[in-house]
């Protein structure tokens, strides 16, 4: 609930009223948290450790957020840690959707008091593995409705000079390419709906805006800006900051006409979302950053929705 430039609470998230209406949902991945590997691996193949894995193949031939059993589907340990906070913990085991090790989860979700949603994520494995957790909020910064407004009108900014070209299933090329030049060059603030239809190879690969932006990073790690969305309408504001060197940048382009909250519904591109994450298809890509991990390490990540007025 975000209040506007006159003082008016809506909720920006898209979501359910109830459990049931989350188990038969027509977007399974709608506000959830995504694990153990968000966004597609070609082919739901990749090898670890000298040993062939095969994944289920949920997205046409392509592997897609942990599969039809990922952390979207699981229920969570949950305990609240004060009127701020909440601790979620999973333990995910060998095997589960084709996947190596046994790995154990922790996500704390914080409000703080600068408006900010605080996301921390704790992993750990016990045999080598690969892992790639996200978030995955349809915001709509303007407020949910009957259909829900589109976000052809929000303003957007990605803090990223690259980003990464898809074939026609939505896996990278393998290319890093510069966004000067293309309907993908958020660098200074335009409209969403300026060149979501334009008539572009990348544009038609993903609907619209279903891409990964390389973020610009100083330092591997750092907790810095990533994205920022405003609504004109409603003055609304919000940034994306995180630690990942990624950007997934999804506008609801496969969503239809399908209930939300009770009394809203979801049109098409209606919503959008701003997920943190490594690359995809980088178990297959060797000189993406690294989405394995060891025994004995710690994947580590924080990003920060911080929400806010004109």
């Amino acid at each position: 609930m975000v209040p506007d430039k006159d003082g008016n609470m809506q909720n920006v998230v898209q979501g359910h009223s109830n459990i049931q209406d989350v188990i038969n949902s027509q977007e399974v991945y709608l506000s959830t948290l995504i694990g153990r590997f968000g966004n597609r691996i070609c082919k739901g193949q990749f090898t670890l450790h000298g040993k062939d894995y095969q994944l289920a193949c949920n997205d046409g031939p392509n592997h897609l957020h942990g599969g039809p059993k990922g952390y979207h589907a699981q229920v969570w340990e949950a305990i609240q840690m004060g009127d701020n906070m909440l601790a979620l913990s999973l333990t995910d085991p060998y095997g589960r959707e084709g996947f190596s090790g046994e790995v154990r989860i922790n996500v704390e979700y914080t409000w703080t008091d600068d408006n900010e949603l605080k996301i921390d994520y704790l992993a750990t494995t016990n045999k080598q593995t690969i892992i790639n957790l996200t978030h995955h909020a349809f915001f709509s910064l303007t407020g949910l409705g009957n259909p829900t407004p589109t976000v052809d009108d929000l303003i957007c900014e990605v803090n990223a000079d690259f980003y990464l070209p898809i074939d026609a299933t939505s896996i990278p090329t393998g290319e890093i390419l510069k966004v000067e030049g293309t309907p993908f060059d958020f660098r200074a603030p335009k409209k969403i709906g300026l060149e979501i239809n334009a008539d572009n190879e990348q544009i038609r690969n993903g609907s619209g805006y279903d891409h990964n932006f390389v973020l610009n990073k100083k330092e591997v790690g750092e907790l810095s800006f990533a994205a920022r969305i405003t609504d004109p309408q409603s003055g609304r504001t919000m940034e994306c900051w995180t630690t990942e060197p990624g950007l997934q940048v999804y506008t609801g382009n496969f969503q239809t006409n399908y209930p939300i909250q009770t009394g809203f519904t979801a049109q098409r591109r209606s919503a959008i979302c701003l997920e943190a994450q490594h690359f995809p298809d980088s178990p297959n890509r060797p000189y993406f950053p690294s989405t394995v991990l060891n025994p004995g390490q710690r994947y580590r990540q924080t990003t920060i929705y911080k929400f806010g007025l004109v």
